[in-house]
């Protein structure tokens, strides 16, 4: 069975002056696969943008390079786009015989395509967050591979509190257990890190989450969103999201990947003047499924 959406995402900065505007990055078209087809996109940029080339980046993703007409007191981003979800049944595909239980080792031509995505992104002098980790492991009795991933994704979401937090960046691992609270790309990048100590490849996932609960009428049923992707043998890359205890399924609309998520923004550019010409960013996102 397949679903339709219709995603329309909008960023607005606005400036105090005309303000030298450097080229943006815009990562906006879906990753298309056999669960998730492309079937429309479109951008709209203001002021008109000089140039615009499309390209793929290291990772595979579809990325915009925008060079804005400059200098301007706003840069305006409309993206939309519309596609066919069939879903991810990520419980149901069986993993390889010897990767059933954890700890299991990838092969040869596997562990050099995903040392990038094996190697943890912070260090971990202390050891604190491997013990975390570990705490999944079964003392008695073997550990199921896929089954550690789902007890580590329950928990981050019955142990820590979600919170708005509008500033760019992401939180350290660290800082999300400190704090007990977070974002989605801050409980996305303490899984990814955590389970990267305990030898997964793992890496940050970013796009849309489809929220039905939420909607009303022509009110926006979605949001901007982050989770993890797990690489086992022989299911493939398998989507986990701590944030909503999410494992596969149609709800989560993928967007870019990346090893780390300073590196999947949706929108990330420059811009030349004084802190106080800087009058804020607006974003709206706008997910619709179709009847």
């Amino acid at each position: 069975m397949s679903v339709f959406f219709d995603i329309t995402h909008t960023t607005h900065y606005r400036f105090a002056r005309a303000v030298p505007l450097g080229e943006h990055r815009v990562m906006f078209r879906p990753r298309d696969s056999h669960d998730l087809r492309v079937l429309a996109t479109g951008m709209q940029v203001t002021p008109a943008p000089v140039d615009v080339r499309l390209i793929q980046d290291a990772y595979s993703n579809s990325v915009a390079l925008v060079q804005p007409q400059s200098p301007a007191s706003e840069f305006k981003v409309v993206c939309s786009f519309s596609v066919e979800h069939t879903g991810t049944r990520a419980l149901d595909f069986p993993l390889s015989p010897h990767a059933q239980s954890f700890p299991f080792d990838y092969d040869a031509e596997e562990q050099i395509v995903l040392a990038h995505y094996r190697r943890p992104y912070y260090e971990d002098p202390d050891g604190s967050l491997r013990a975390w980790a570990q705490q999944f492991v079964l003392r008695d009795g073997a550990t199921g591979t896929r089954e550690l991933l789902v007890t580590m994704t329950q928990f981050i979401r019955d142990t820590t509190r979600y919170q708005v937090r509008l500033d760019e960046g992401v939180q350290t691992p660290y800082d999300s257990l400190r704090l007990q609270s977070g974002t989605c790309r801050d409980f996305a990048t303490l899984m990814i890190e955590a389970i990267r100590h305990l030898g997964y490849a793992a890496r940050f996932v970013s796009g849309y989450l489809y929220t039905p609960l939420h909607e009303s009428g022509t009110t926006r049923g979605g949001s901007t969103h982050a989770w993890v992707q797990v690489y086992l043998p022989g299911a493939g890359w398998i989507p986990f999201d701590p944030t909503n205890n999410l494992v596969g399924g149609m709800d989560l609309i993928r967007v870019g990947v990346a090893r780390h998520a300073s590196l999947a923004s949706p929108v990330s550019g420059s811009w030349i003047g004084l802190a106080n010409d800087y009058l804020g960013m607006e974003v709206d996102v706008q997910v619709k499924k179709r009847p």
